[in-house]
């Protein structure tokens, strides 16, 4: 998990010590809602898990709408890194 967050900060980073740009968010919120997804593959009854699913989604959404309004180059690379909007 540390590794993989590691991983995506590193990609998705402005610059040398970019942690937490938009970009990034969208990075850790992309790897959450995934690892979520396979929770529930296996435990399909876990309600409680389902709020936080909800939750990440819908910020995900309001980071890509602001990233989209404010840079757009930005916005197509991210969206086509972390292989989202088919």
């Amino acid at each position: 998990m540390i590794k993989k967050k590691k991983v995506t900060i590193k990609s998705l980073a402005i610059h040398d010590k970019d942690v937490g740009s938009t970009e990034i968010q969208i990075g850790l919120l992309t790897d959450k809602i995934i690892k979520l997804s396979e929770h529930f593959k296996n435990f399909k009854k876990d309600k409680h898990s389902t709020l936080g699913l909800t939750k990440s989604v819908n910020k995900r959404k309001k980071l890509l709408t602001y990233l989209k309004k404010k840079n757009v180059e930005s916005y197509q690379k991210v969206i086509k890194q972390l292989n989202l909007r088919k």
